[in-house]
């Protein structure tokens, strides 16, 4: 089985900080692309931001200049350092792990049960 765990949210103020966690472990044995997501109340869940195994980045346009993703390959975790937060990044944020078990022979998507983070005014 592979676990994805996030961890880092909570409550701030706006203009504040906050750096998302998130860990794969368990049966993961090849790992892809590693992003996140997020889902605010009535909303769809949108890309945040993705690292791709060759160290490229993305970002949605509203995160740009405020977030930012890292990697750190040994320990299959990914971060996001979130600056400058506003409400509106109010949301549940999720990471995604594009990866495969040891037995597997093709890539799966693997969800972690999200992070909240509470951006207040």
């Amino acid at each position: 089985q592979v676990q994805v765990a996030e961890s880092g949210g909570g409550l701030v103020q706006a203009g504040g900080s906050l750096r998302l966690s998130c860990a794969a472990s368990g049966s993961i044995f090849s790992i892809n692309a590693m992003a996140w997501y997020r889902q605010a109340p009535g909303k769809t869940r949108d890309l945040v931001a993705v690292s791709s195994s060759g160290g490229r980045v993305n970002y949605a346009d509203s995160v740009k200049g405020r977030f930012t993703i890292s990697r750190d390959n040994a320990k299959n975790t990914v971060y996001l350092q979130m600056n400058s937060l506003k409400p509106e990044d109010t949301a549940v944020y999720y990471c995604n792990v594009v990866g495969r078990t040891y037995s597997s022979s093709y890539y799966t998507n693997y969800w972690g049960q999200g992070t909240q983070v509470t951006v207040s005014s």
